[in-house]
Order: structure tokens, then sequence, then C-alpha cells
């Protein structure tokens, strides 16, 4: 259930003269920024940059990049591509500046076919080179074979479960992930081809055969990148709501808030199943996430956060 609340009949060339009016003068009106944006569903806000281009020939992105600044221009920027553009820049930025190699995986993994595919184009389009070029140049080794395999994907969707294929791969990923030892090319094999519902069958194979989840041992404190990708993977696929929720809880609580991991959760999940992983968070937490938020962010950043959460400061 998404959290954004947008209405039903806005007008794309009334919200661009309206944004035009908020850049002129001394300052820029951010309230009126926060409540256009931040009410308008994707659909709505592509219809609003077209009508600013039209009117006045110019591009609303680069427009508010000039007005805006900090987290909340990077949020705001980020909120107003096209889906598919906005996780092909989360996975060049994942790639180039932080290697955050769980993008790429949440991107590959919680997406449709179809979507992934969209994004592989946008990126593309936006890189002149592929997503898949770019994850091979920045990885080696297993974690490369891992993260190719995922962005090429193009998974059957449907609810057909093989129990005799999730038996018998449930036991070849106990022995990929028993003491990190084992075939990681089984694994990865298993993890880039198979439907998420054959998937999730093996997965709770698994544990019925092991009485513990999968995840259980798979990393500790020397775990390496593809330890930790591996682990993502398995999250992603297995539950992505409870996966979004630690990424939420993990980006609050260490000393200093990770602003680029909140940001990306709550602008890439609000038109989808935020109300989800807020419900998830309260229940793990006992604090609503909108009261979190409020606590840990600030100024514009802070409103236009919870302004996609459904809330006003």
């Amino acid at each position: 259930m998404a959290t954004l609340i947008a209405p039903s009949n806005n007008l794309p060339h009334e919200d661009a003269e309206a944004l035009r009016k908020a850049f002129e003068g001394w300052g820029t009106d951010e309230k009126t920024v926060i409540t256009i944006l931040g009410h308008r569903n994707s659909n709505q806000i592509q219809q609003i940059r077209r009508a600013y281009e039209e009117i006045y020939q110019e591009d609303l992105i680069k427009r508010l990049e000039s007005e805006l600044k900090g987290d909340f221009e990077k949020a705001v920027y980020r909120w107003i591509l096209e889906p598919a553009d906005r996780d092909a820049v989360l996975a060049n930025v994942a790639l180039k500046s932080g290697k955050n190699y769980n993008v790429i995986v949440e991107i590959s993994t919680v997406l449709a076919p179809e979507e992934l595919f969209n994004v592989r184009r946008a990126y593309i389009k936006r890189y002149k080179h592929s997503l898949e070029e770019d994850v091979a140049a920045h990885t080696s080794g297993p974690l490369r074979q891992l993260l190719v395999g995922l962005v090429t994907a193009y998974r059957h969707v449907g609810d057909e479960i093989n129990a005799k294929l999730a038996h018998t791969e449930a036991e070849i990923l106990h022995e990929a992930v028993k003491e990190k030892k084992g075939s990681h090319e089984e694994a990865i094999r298993i993890l880039t081809t198979r439907s998420k519902t054959q998937l999730i069958a093996t997965f709770n194979r698994y544990r019925e055969a092991h009485g513990t989840s999968i995840t259980k041992k798979l990393l500790d404190e020397k775990s390496d990148d593809f330890q930790k990708a591996l682990y993502t993977t398995i999250r992603t696929f297995n539950d992505h709501v409870k996966y979004y929720e630690k990424v939420v809880r993990d980006s609050i609580k260490k000393l200093g808030t990770d602003e680029d991991a909140l940001t990306r959760v709550i602008v890439s999940r609000a038109q989808h199943d935020l109300k989800v992983i807020s419900d998830v968070y309260y229940k793990r937490n006992s604090v609503l996430l909108e009261h979190v938020v409020a606590k840990e962010t600030s100024g514009d950043y802070k409103k236009f956060l919870l302004t996609l959460l459904g809330k006003e400061d």
C-alpha cells in the first residue's frame, strides 16, 4: 500500500505555472515545491515536466537543481525522475561512488522483469553503455557472476512450483552456504534463473529441512562482498518488505543518519508499499517511522520525506 497522497484532478499546466512562480523573486518558495511535487504520482509529475518545458522552454529538473540544495535537492531530483530512470541513476551512483552492491541487488530482485528491462534501457540511454557493462567493470569473481546474472535476468512470472526441484535446490544451496564453501556457480545459477515463486518455495524447503533460514549463518564479520550480496539477494527475494525495513532501521540507528539509504527507500517505495514497510517498522521498533524521520532529519528535506510518507510536518 502506498503512502503517497495525490489528487486525481490536478492540472499539469497550472502546477507548472505555480512552480515557476515559486522560483521567482528572492529565494525559492520551497513550501510550494513540496506541496505540488510531494503530492503528485509519477505519471502526474511527468505531465508537469512536459508542461513546464512547453511553457518556459526550460528543463524543470535543471531548474530545481539550481533552486534547491543538499539532501532536499537530491530527494526531489530522485523523486521526479521516471522510475526506470531513477533506478538507473541509483545503480550508477552505487557502482561508481559507494560501491553499494545492495542497491544493484534491490533493483534486480524487487522489480518485475519488465521493470528491470526498462531500467537497463534507461541506463543505456543515460550513460551510453549498459548496466551489465558497468557491473562487470566494477566487480570480479563470484560477485561479478552473481550481479551480472541478476541484472540480465528475465524471470518467468507465475505461481507454478516444482516441489521436487525446490527440494533438490535447497540442498544445493545448503552445500553452497555451509561454512561459506561449496559451489558458487550452482548458487548463482539458482538465484539468477528461477522465478521468485520457485525461489521462495526453495527457501521454505530449506527451512523445513534444516530448521533455520538459509541466511541465518551466511554473514559474519569476515564476510566478503559476494557473501553480503548473496545474503541480500536471498532476503529481497524472500521478503523485500522486511529487507527495506532493515535498510531504514540501519540508516537511522547509526551515528549520523544515512540520508542516501533513507531517501532511497522512501522515494522508491512511496507509490508502492511504503505503508506496509512503515507498519513493519512500527511492529519491529515500537515507534512510528514518521516520528523517527521527523527526529532524525530537518528543514525542507524533513518536510518532503514526511509528505511522501503521507504525513505533514
